[in-house]
């Protein structure tokens, strides 16, 4: 079982938006656990506060540590060696290749910031790893543990039912996904191409891998750098006068 801890002050937003589809039916059959650990719950304050204003002055309240250390100790021994993720748009830049690292942990933590940020103490003391989903800025940090949960989990195996559901999708290989179409075969004078009905195998899997390429290409040329390409993807790409 893939284990996931969520420190936050919201803990209704993870629990509730991590209980529905796919994600939902794999935590009922126990193939992902998911505790959303409420940081307020560990305040010393009569009054549930978390936050304080930053030494030195400037805008805004900063998240404090204490709260926060005493939250992860209330989950550290069921999440021995587990990696402490950080949601912050100057950690990592969160991929796809990030998401197949993570998904090879049995637990993570992810600490949901929120405010002008967190006192930098308790970071230095329990976080392993600062991840970013973009060079933006959320107003807290339960969006981006979401998502990256949400990522980690359909490579579980299991979760998605056939491991074959996430190997052909955009980024698993490198690539963008090519076009994908269903019923009826003609909508608005558009038609589903002729080799998608042919029942040829291998026709299909080389218009496809071609089809991946060029939407690359065309979207996401920076991808190609990087992307694994054989020979016949770059003779393929050269022919279409888009690789040098």
């Amino acid at each position: 079982m893939k284990n996931f801890y969520a420190l936050t002050l919201f803990p209704e937003m993870i629990d509730e938006t991590l209980s529905h589809s796919i994600l939902g039916r794999a935590r009922r059959e126990g193939l992902i656990s998911i505790e959303a650990v409420n940081i307020r719950d560990f305040s010393n304050n009569k009054h549930l506060q978390v936050d304080d204003y930053p030494y030195g002055g400037g805008a805004g309240m900063v998240m404090q540590p204490q709260p926060i250390y005493d939250a992860y100790q209330s989950i550290a021994e069921k999440a021995k060696k587990a990696r402490v993720l950080y949601m912050s748009p100057q950690g990592r830049p969160f991929t796809q290749r990030v998401a197949e690292e993570l998904a090879k942990e049995e637990s993570l933590v992810f600490l949901c910031g929120h405010y002008e940020g967190v006192d930098e103490r308790v970071l230095e003391e329990i976080v392993t790893d600062e991840i970013s989903l973009g060079d933006f800025v959320l107003t807290g940090g339960e969006l981006a543990a979401i998502t990256m949960i949400d990522a980690v989990s359909r490579l579980v195996p299991g979760v998605l039912g056939k491991e074959a559901s996430f190997e052909d999708e955009s980024f698993s290989q490198g690539l963008l996904e090519y076009p994908q179409y269903t019923r009826p075969p003609v909508f608005m004078e558009r038609e589903v191409p002729q080799v998608l009905l042919s029942g040829h195998h291998g026709n299909v899997d080389q218009w496809r891998r071609e089809q991946a390429l060029l939407r690359t290409a065309q979207k996401r040329p920076d991808l190609l750098k990087a992307a694994e390409l054989s020979k016949e993807d770059i003779a393929f790409l050269q022919k279409k006068s888009i690789w040098e």
